[in-house]
């Protein structure tokens, strides 16, 4: 079960630019299925930021003949690959490519520099430039915005990706707080404190043990101090919670707090006023909803009560999230379904994992079988099929169907690819179960030969599929490389020129088999 989060620095989404490989997604989704509580669902696994079709250049890490290089968004080679170890990109609209060097596996240490296009090395007054990797629950990789660590005379501190100093080398380490952006951790003196990317401190480098207390770094930081209390910072560095307690759950809402005193969980306000104590063994949830109300679990079993400590939803269930638009998904018999605060089933006990898009107000359910059902916000089953992308830029739906692909928009009505991928120019066309491409005019430009294909990506490629291999076309409808590719093990089937995107969709590199 979970609801789908704006990423406001990658703009992760389904990509409908990129053709999945239903094959390999099957035995992906039956692992996560297996291992997360309420089946992320593998559209979250796959989400890839492409846009709309444009000129502008981005740099990829490129791996070729067992070695590390850059290459463009024209598939120009930038850096000729030459390095061991891969390149770093943090962001992929600015020539900044960190390389990793003379790696003594024995104790550890090893060398770095940073290059731009012209193969020129920058940064060179500090003794290593490094990227701030973070990932989320489900290790989805991603760089620290604009920023990098930077080593001089044995410290720490932090530049932006022009080179403009945004922290002092002051300090004994600096590392992301996983999971959260916009929040790093510094460390001096073996304390710890907390700063955002523009190098504002937070909190002040003075505790054991820095957590977050949220999703979200405007949540607030749960410390420990030297006495092993924790309390709790917001973001504008405010003492929310003074450190008197054992411990402070990562369960906020509301302006409450979930404490733990004498070995016991309970929920106080900022002022530390106790709200609720007693009718659970723990609370997983405060409701943003209904500000009084909690998620609770007793003897195994999930349930609502209020701060009264009345009890709302008996606690029958095996497990309850609420959702941002006040729903509850629930877990009944090994399957899913919604209810409301009232215990009034929306959506039945029925799939396998659901989830919620808030900007799109619409619901994604997966059956036993893996099909996913668009559920709208009356809880009206409106599509079924496998879900490839939910843009809510350009708000349309993309599903396939009966093995093809068709678009819908946010009232579900069904529009062609040329009415929906305006900037393109090229269009995936099918006929007598080959696959071309037309123009928006409908003309064809690419004769119906290709086995699979797919739609045209951000910089103008599209890939085609014959006799079981891939290879690619440029914008025009001209052949970069015959298929030569056998990409069955890619999740991900893209091109940029001749290179096709790697496995390791987190490493977002290109290569060539």
């Amino acid at each position: 079960m979970s609801e789908n989060r704006t990423r406001a620095n990658r703009g992760k989404r389904y990509s409908n630019e990129s053709k999945l490989n239903y094959t390999k997604i099957f035995a992906v989704v039956v692992a996560i299925a297996v291992l997360v509580m309420f089946g992320i669902a593998i559209k979250q696994l796959l989400s890839y930021d492409f846009s709309k079709f444009n000129a502008k250049t981005e740099y990829f890490a490129l791996y070729a003949e067992e070695k590390w290089g850059v290459i463009d968004s024209n598939g120009q080679t930038v850096i000729e690959p030459s390095y061991a170890e891969m390149i770093v990109i943090p962001d992929s609209t600015k020539d900044v490519f960190l390389c990793i060097y003379d790696i003594n596996n024995t104790d550890g240490t090893y060398k770095t520099k940073a290059l731009n296009k012209k193969n020129k090395e920058i940064f060179t007054e500090y003794e290593q430039v490094e990227a701030l990797e973070n990932y989320d629950e489900s290790h989805n990789v991603w760089y620290e915005n604009n920023i990098l660590k930077v080593k001089q005379n044995g410290k720490y501190g932090l530049i932006n990706l022009d080179g403009r100093k945004i922290l002092n080398c002051d300090y004994d380490d600096i590392y992301a707080l996983k999971g959260i952006k916009n929040s790093l951790i510094t460390k001096k003196d073996n304390k710890l404190g907390l700063v955002d990317n523009t190098g504002r401190v937070v909190i002040e480098t003075i505790y054991t043990q820095i957590y977050q207390l949220g999703t979200d770094a405007t949540e607030g930081y749960i410390t420990v101090n030297d006495e092993g209390k924790y309390g709790v910072i917001a973001s504008n560095k405010e003492q929310k919670l003074e450190n008197n307690y054992e411990k402070i759950e990562q369960v906020y809402g509301s302006n409450s707090y979930v404490v733990v005193e004498n070995g016991k969980q309970k929920l106080v306000n900022s002022k530390g006023t106790t709200l609720l104590e007693e009718g659970f063994d723990r609370i997983t949830q405060i409701c943003q909803k209904n500000a009084d109300q909690v998620i609770f679990v007793k003897d195994g079993k999930y349930g609502v009560m209020d701060t009264s400590s009345q009890v709302l939803i008996p606690n029958t269930y095996d497990e309850i999230k609420e959702l941002s638009n006040g729903y509850l998904i629930a877990k009944q018999n090994d399957r899913y379904g919604i209810i409301d605060n009232q215990n009034n089933v929306k959506l039945y006990f029925n799939y396998n994992s659901i989830s919620y898009n808030k900007t799109a107000d619409l619901y994604i359910a997966e059956d036993v079988e893996f099909q996913s059902s668009i559920i709208d916000k009356n809880f009206e089953v409106k599509l079924i099929g496998i879900l490839s992308e939910i843009n809510t830029e350009e708000n349309y739906i993309r599903m396939r169907m009966g093995g093809e692909y068709k678009y819908y928009n946010f009232n579900f009505e069904e529009k062609t690819n040329i009415e929906i991928l305006k900037s393109k120019t090229l269009y995936l066309s099918k006929k007598n179960e080959k696959y071309g491409y037309v123009d928006s005019e409908g003309k064809v430009v690419v004769d119906y030969i290709y086995d699979d294909a797919t739609e045209q990506n951000k910089f103008g490629y599209v890939a085609v599929q014959k006799n079981g291999l891939w290879g690619s076309l440029d914008s025009e409808g001209k052949v970069v490389i015959e298929p030569t590719y056998d990409l069955d093990n890619n999740i991900i089937i893209n091109f940029i020129g001749k290179w096709h995107l790697g496995e390791d969709l987190n490493m977002n590199y290109y290569c060539e088999k």
